[in-house]
């Protein structure tokens, strides 16, 4: 029996099929394998406690059978003692350390092993969102950050991924927008700085069209030629979409980020009228103060509070878009799985819709995909309240950006003031967005958290210049040397893992494994930081302690494995959240 990347899966698999042996029901008992405290091993399955109390068994006397039922191919991996009322803990012997470290030397190799987690799954992930004629501010950073973290994560895990970037590209504020357009364009600004122009243009409209005034008719007139398919109307529409779409690629082509399909709600606009005809036909939906509203009697909540999916004045609006769009992609991009990286705010609105289409699907017998709202937190200056400048205003994204980049430079040349200016510039650009993105998902996603540049930008702590520079020095290990990085010879010679530090340093690189299943299976990318930011800790704690170029050519081709596979790990973590990499810093 090989050592398997998932080994908490081995383990499951293997303890199930002893479990008759040792006089255990197959079908009732769960292993109940998990990640054990360090001090006690690798894995523990609690699974026995359960089963024992259920059938008035003795706990511990199960485990033990269980224990002497299990093959000798795995006992022959792993270290088993039975703890307490019943415990049953794994430690992976050196040797066993050893093979795996030899076994997953590529990314190919970690890739296919991870692969198994979500074999077969088609997920579709809905993030970014901006909404055009707007820059995006500190606020759009999250969705984006998180949602292609989740991708890679997920995708790596064995999921077939399908992202789009639901733009919020229809609407009553395009009326206000074509209006002050049509009365206050400043043609030479929308040539040099066309974002922003758009965004001058829609504040001076929604401040000239105030409620119940006659401007404000006016605004909704555009926006009825607009919806009527008006020539000039539309055109101008199409010229506010496209200057959006460059401005926004340009800020998610420095996060390094990429969707697979971009439609906004305007793409469903010719889609909503057989959702309402479907939902009043299966009585789904009902007639109330001239709306089309859904309610949920079996919810304490939504039984009373409407969902509004068509407003009273005919209009629909985000629930019949959303409606739309879950159609769309479980009939066309055939997902089994779909996922909303949007804001805790709008978590009533999604519980709405995910119980309205869960109605709507079993009246139409549809299979409805699982549906996942992956809620965040708001950005927090170090005041306790949202981030914001001084006066008042959100804060541009892009202007985030660059001030990252800018205090990146001072640090980067603080610590390598000799270095060529253009390579310092290069690092820079890395270490200073890959800290805004780090910062972010480092935090528990639906937590707010508080935005410190002193933290984010350091070489201290849990911080993405921190994890870049633990990469960059073991780089430096292999090429001040001038040994390459595959060091096949190494995995040849390597002799077992013998030193305290050694095992640590090993026993944290096969639970990148566990690292990444809990990060997919939970939705929370902080889950992959934490593991990075242990294995980097644990990676500097054995270099202090163990010199790797030493004479023996066996304890030295083993350390040089080890820092060859930390590399690889590192740099894989790294790359599944979304970071960029660097090999001189």
């Amino acid at each position: 029996m090989h050592v398997s990347f998932n080994l908490a899966s081995q383990l499951d698999t293997a303890l199930k099929a002893a479990a008759p042996l040792a006089g255990i029901n197959a079908d009732l008992f769960k292993p109940e394998v998990r990640t054990a405290d360090p001090a006690h091993g690798d894995y523990q399955a609690n699974g026995i406690l359960g089963y024992a109390k259920q059938n008035k068994a003795n706990p511990r006397a199960l485990a033990t059978a269980l224990v002497t039922a299990l093959p000798s191919e795995l006992t022959a991996l792993f270290e088993i003692q039975v703890a307490g009322p019943g415990f049953i803990n794994f430690k992976l012997k050196p040797e066993s350390l050893l093979e795996w470290l030899r076994l997953y030397g590529s990314l190919k190799a970690l890739a296919l092993g991870a692969s198994e987690n979500r074999k077969g799954e088609r997920c579709v992930i809905d993030f970014g969102g901006p909404n055009t004629a707007k820059q995006m501010h500190v606020g759009h950073v999250r969705s984006a950050v998180i949602g292609q973290a989740l991708a890679r994560i997920l995708a790596f895990n064995g999921a077939t991924i399908v992202t789009d970037n639901h733009l919020g590209d229809w609407g009553t504020q395009f009326g206000k927008l074509i209006y002050a357009y049509k009365r206050w364009v400043n043609p030479q600004a929308m040539q040099n700085e066309p974002i922003e122009e758009l965004e001058r243009l829609y504040k001076l409209g929604s401040a000239a069209t105030p409620e119940n005034s006659a401007e404000l008719e006016e605004a909704r007139l555009e926006l009825v030629k607009l919806q009527n398919g008006d020539k000039e109307n539309v055109a101008l529409w199409k010229t506010f979409t496209d200057i959006s779409l460059v401005a926004f690629q340009k800020i998610y082509d420095q996060l390094g980020i990429s969707f697979d399909h971009t439609l906004g709600e305007s793409f469903y606009n010719d889609k909503l009228t057989p959702i309402y005809k479907e939902l009043i036909e299966h009585k789904i939906a009902e007639e109330s103060k001239g709306a089309l509203v859904v309610f949920h009697p079996e919810h304490p909540r939504f039984k009373t509070q409407p969902f509004i999916v068509r407003k009273s004045d005919g209009a629909a609006n985000y629930a019949t878009t959303d409606l739309a769009t879950l159609l769309y992609r479980v009939e066309t991009f055939q997902a089994t799985s779909i996922i909303y990286v949007v804001d805790k705010r709008q978590s009533d609105h999604f519980e709405q819709l995910f119980l309205t289409a869960k109605a709507w699907f079993s009246h139409t017998n549809r299979t409805l995909p699982v549906l996942n709202h992956v809620d965040f937190g708001t950005v927090l200056g170090e005041n306790g309240t949202p981030l914001k400048t001084r006066e008042g205003d959100n804060i541009k994204l892009q202007d985030l950006l660059n001030e990252a980049k800018q205090r990146a430079f001072s640090l980067v040349t603080l610590k390598s003031p000799d270095s060529p200016e253009i390579e310092r510039t290069e690092i820079a650009n890395v270490v200073g967005i890959g800290s805004v993105q780090y910062a972010d998902l480092s935090q528990n996603r639906s937590s707010d958290y508080v935005f410190s540049w002193d933290k984010m930008i350091s070489l201290e702590g849990n911080t993405a210049a921190y994890l870049l520079y633990a990469a960059a020095r073991i780089h430096s290990i292999f090429r001040k040397h001038s040994i390459p990085l595959d060091v096949l010879e190494a995995e040849k010679g390597a002799s077992a893992l013998e030193t305290p530090t050694e095992i640590t340093l090993a026993r944290k690189l096969v639970s990148f494994a566990d690292a990444v299943r809990l990060a997919g299976d939970t939705l929370r990318p902080h889950f992959l930081c934490l593991y990075l930011y242990e294995l980097a800790g644990s990676f500097s704690a054995f270099y202090t302690a163990d010199k790797v170029l030493v004479e023996d050519p066996a304890i030295r081709d083993r350390r040089l494995l080890l820092c060859s596979r930390t590399l690889l790990v590192l740099e894989t973590g790294l790359t599944l959240l979304g970071l960029r990499t660097l090999k001189r810093m």
